[in-house]
Parts: structure tokens; sequence; C-alpha cells
């Protein structure tokens, strides 16, 4: 009999720290699909920092954790292998939330064909998480115009860098904040932006002055970290502040204290945090929105892949420590 792999969650990271100690992986024969069914090989398979949040107790969450015992939650795609559904067939490309597994069976709920032309990496680099929460924080609240400056941190992972090319395409100034040298070029000589800043190295005031001569109108914040009093200051009167994620906080202790609400009121700032559970009925406007930036060559991205459901956690980790280059996942 065939067998598959998949990894459940079977303890809470009490700690902030993701390790082996966290989950149990399970052999299981590969199901066979019943009425109305389809299985999915799982191809590619999608990490995520808002996993670390999906793993805690919090109850209180944009969305409900994964339960101790439950298949580890994730998004993927994968191939059609056997179907009893009339809207799927087999060999059909499909994209969905998968779970951290090498083989799903679905009712087709959730799960769309992927467009011919789109690679699993490009559905799960631009269609999928990050094309999605990049167009939604962009232009539902960042409100972006011509002729003004953003910047964005975490601006060469998977969301900051579709959120600076869009901005870019746009005609905005593009300032992007990055952890290494690497990134930094990239960011400025592939995709495009104005400049660049190494949280890591340059002097983090002094960058931002010379990077911005206007100011800043929009902060696309995904990292949080010491640059953000920076350019918090920076803002200019009526400046748009969206807030994405706060890598940097997620396993600390002690977050950073967020700043002086004094300058908000002087400057009529718009602070907005967002996820993207409360826009799932809004993806096909998104999606209309985002394919023509694709379709005329505007967004490039690129994919940081690991090899085996095994490495999922190594991998995962990696989003943590910054060692990651694009987009992350495992190629099963």
């Amino acid at each position: 009999m065939s067998t598959y792999k998949e990894i459940h969650l079977v303890k809470r990271p009490h700690d902030g720290k993701i390790g082996p100690h966290l989950f149990e992986q399970k052999t299981l024969p590969i199901p066979t699909p019943g009425e109305g069914e389809i299985l999915i090989k799982q191809t590619y398979m999608s990490l995520d920092p808002a996993m670390l949040g999906w793993m805690s107790e919090d109850r209180e969450s944009y969305i409900p954790p994964v339960e101790l015992g439950e298949v580890m939650r994730s998004s993927g795609v994968g191939e059609v292998v056997a179907s009893n559904h009339a809207d799927f067939s087999v060999g059909d490309k499909v994209m969905g939330m998968t779970g951290w597994r090498e083989y799903v069976v679905s009712d087709g709920s959730g799960f769309n064909k992927l467009q011919d032309g789109v690679t699993e990496e490009m559905a799960l680099c631009v269609f999928a998480l990050p094309g999605l929460t990049a167009t939604t924080g962009l232009y539902n609240f960042g409100e972006p115009k011509e002729g003004e400056t953003l910047i964005v941190t975490g601006a060469a992972g998977s969301v900051g860098s579709i959120v600076g090319q869009l901005a870019k395409a746009d005609g905005l100034r593009v300032i992007g904040v990055v952890g290494s040298d690497e990134k930094a070029d990239w960011i400025v000589n592939e995709l495009g932006f104005d400049g660049a800043i190494n949280y890591k190295t340059d002097d983090l005031e002094e960058k931002l002055k010379t990077l911005t001569p206007d100011k800043i109108d929009v902060f696309f914040e995904n990292t949080g970290g010491p640059i953000q009093q920076h350019i918090f200051n920076r803002m200019n009167t009526h400046g748009r502040i969206v807030v994405c994620g706060m890598i940097a906080d997620y396993q600390s202790d002690n977050p950073a204290p967020g700043p002086n609400w004094i300058p908000l009121i002087k400057k009529r700032i718009n602070i907005r945090g967002f996820a993207m559970p409360d826009h799932w009925g809004e993806v096909p406007k998104l999606l209309q929105k985002l394919t023509p930036y694709v379709q005329q060559g505007k967004i490039k991205y690129r994919a940081h892949t690991i090899e085996g459901l095994d490495n999922a956690e190594e991998g995962l980790n990696m989003l943590f420590n910054g060692e990651n280059k694009g987009k992350m996942m495992v190629k099963l």
C-alpha cells in the first residue's frame, strides 16, 4: 500500500521558538477520494511568518489557532491525481489551503485552478497570500498617489517586494528597508527601488534623511525594529501607515514600544492594521487589480525553495532569522 507523510502540531511554542519538539510526523495510506471529492498531490507548499501566530494559543487573533493534533496549516499548490468532482479533472493544477502534507483530499472548496502560463512558483510568490496581502494593504489603506514617497520594511520579502514594485509602477518614490547588502542590491538594481537601507549596518537616521528628501507619505510596515521610530518621525502630514507584520517582535518576550501618539494628532496620520482573512471576499477584485501589473512585466519575484516536507521547520526558521532570499516555500 502506498503511503504519504503529514506533519501535525503537538505543542505550542511557549518560548516563541520553533523546533522539532512542536511537531509529529505521521505516515499514512494515501487516501481515495469519495463522491464529489478530489485527491491532490501537493507539489509546492508555502511557508509564512504568520504560521508562528497560528501555532500559538491566542484565541483573540484574526484566525483561530491550529489545534493540537491537527495537521499544521499552510497554503500550497498541487496536481489533481484522482477526481470524482465534476469541476476538476486529473492533471489540473490547483491552489488552496493544503497543510503540511504530501496528499490532501478535498471537496474542492477553497481550491482554484491555476491559469494557463502560471507556474507553481509564480502562483505562490505572486497570486497567493503575498500578492493579495500587498495589494490589499497598499491600495485599500495606503492610498498611494503619484509623486509621493513610500517606504516599506521587509522590502526583499514576498510581500514587501511586491508592495514596492506596485508603488514604483504607480509613480511613487520607493525606499526599501532590508537586512543585507545583497538584498539591498536586489531591490534597487533588479526591482527598481529608488534606494535601500540596510538596518543592520547603516546609520538609520542619516540614511533615511538622505533617501527621503521630501519625507514619507506611506509607510508599509512588515517588520518592526528600531527603524520604525525613525520612519515614524519622517512622516508627512496626512501620512498613512499600513501595519502588515511585526516579525522582529513575534519571538520577543518584550515587544518594542510603539510611537508617541502626539505626532499622530499634529500630523493627522492614519494608522491601519489589517489581516487578509477579513478580505477573502475581495479576492476576485484584488486579482483583477494585480494581474495587469504582472502581465506587463512590472512585478518580479524570486523564490527561496527548500526540498522535502521534512525540512519545513528549518525553512520556517529561516524566515525569522532573515536567511531567506525571496518567498519561502517547500518543494515536495
